[in-house]
C-alpha cells in the first residue's frame, strides 16, 4: 500500500499537473505526501576562485533567491493540500542542479512511490532531469504524470507491458496498491514470442495475478523496436487505459544516466500516466 509518497513541484515549469495528480492520489489512498521543491542555482555561481570572498558572497545571494523560488512553488502546494484536507509536508531546497539530483534521490529512497512530471522539450531546465534522476536513483516505483495531465488521478484502466523480463516484474510488483483497485487489466505483449522466456510469458503472469483476484485480458502486438513506444501508446489511448506499468530501463556509464530507448521515448511523448520502476 502507498502511504507515504513523494511528489517533485516544479519551480521552472507549470506545476499544476504535479500538485493535482498527488493531491488526488494521497487523498485516494489515505496517504502522507512530501512535496519538494528545488530553486536552482546556476553551475557557475558555484565555483568560488582563490580569495574570492566577494564571489561566495554572490552565490550565497544566488542561493538563498533559489530557496525562496521553491519556498514559492510549495506555498502554491500547500493551500491546495491544506484544502484537500491530506497529511502533508513540504521541502524546499536551494542549490546547484547536481547537489539537488542527489537530496531528490535519497528522499525518493525512503517513500512508497515518488510522483514526477514528464519532461517538457520545450522548457529547457533541470526540473526536466528529475524524472530520469530520481527514476535512477529511488529504488522504487516512479509514477510520471503527462505535463499536460489535468484533474483528478485514476487508475480505473490499467495496461501492464510485459515482456518477461526482471524489471517488468519489478514494476508489476511496485504496482500492486493499483492493480488491486483497478476495474480492468489489459497486459499488453510485443512481439511476445520473440522477447518473453516460456517461464514468464503474458499468460503466467494472467496466471499468478488470477491468483490475486484480478481478472486480465492479454493483447498482443507486432511491432518494431523503433515502434515499440508509438504502438503501446496508440493502444493505450484505443482502450481507454489510465495508467501505464512498465520497466524502466537504463544504466549509469560513467556517472552519466542513460536510458534505454523505449524508456526514453515514452518520457518524451507519454499522453498516459506510467508507473515505472528501474
Amino acid at each position: 500500500m502507498y502511504k507515504d509518497i513523494l511528489v517533485h513541484i516544479p519551480t521552472e515549469r507549470p506545476m499544476r499537473s504535479a500538485i493535482e495528480g498527488s493531491i488526488s492520489l494521497a487523498a485516494q489512498f489515505n496517504a502522507h505526501l512530501d512535496a519538494v521543491a528545488v530553486g536552482y542555482v546556476a553551475t557557475s555561481a558555484a565555483y568560488v576562485m582563490e580569495g574570492g570572498a566577494a564571489v561566495a558572497a554572490v552565490f550565497e545571494l544566488e542561493r538563498e533567491r533559489a530557496l525562496e523560488r521553491a519556498e514559492a512553488a510549495l506555498a502554491v502546494f500547500g493551500i491546495e493540500a491544506a484544502n484537500a484536507g491530506i497529511s502533508s509536508a513540504c521541502r524546499p531546497l536551494g542549490g546547484i542542479p547536481v547537489d539537488a539530483a542527489g537530496s531528490l534521490g535519497e528522499m525518493a529512497r525512503l517513500h512508497d512511490l515518488s510522483v514526477v512530471v514528464q519532461p517538457d522539450p520545450v522548457q529547457g531546465s533541470f526540473d526536466n532531469d528529475v524524472p530520469r534522476e530520481i527514476l535512477f536513483q529511488a529504488g522504487g516505483p516512479v509514477l510520471l504524470l503527462p505535463y499536460t495531465f489535468q484533474g483528478v488521478f485514476k487508475a480505473g484502466r490499467i495496461g501492464i507491458c510485459w515482456d518477461g523480463s526482471r524489471l517488468a516484474a519489478r514494476a508489476v510488483h511496485d504496482a500492486a496498491p493499483f492493480l488491486a483497485r483497478a476495474d480492468e487489466v489489459v497486459i499488453i505483449t510485443i512481439s511476445e514470442a520473440n522477447a518473453a522466456p516460456d517461464e514468464a510469458s503474458a499468460g503466467g503472469l494472467a496466471r499468478h495475478l488470477g491468483r490475486r483476484g484480478l481478472s486480465t485480458r492479454t493483447i498482443g502486438l507486432s511491432a518494431t523496436r523503433a515502434n515499440i513506444q508509438p504502438t503501446i501508446l496508440s493502444l493505450a489511448a484505443d482502450e481507454g487505459l489510465d495508467l501505464l506499468v512498465m520497466g524502466g530501463y537504463g544504466h549509469s556509464r560513467l556517472q552519466e544516466r542513460v536510458l534505454g530507448g523505449v524508456t526514453r521515448a515514452m518520457l518524451e511523448a507519454m499522453t498516459v500516466p506510467t508507473l515505472m520502476s528501474h
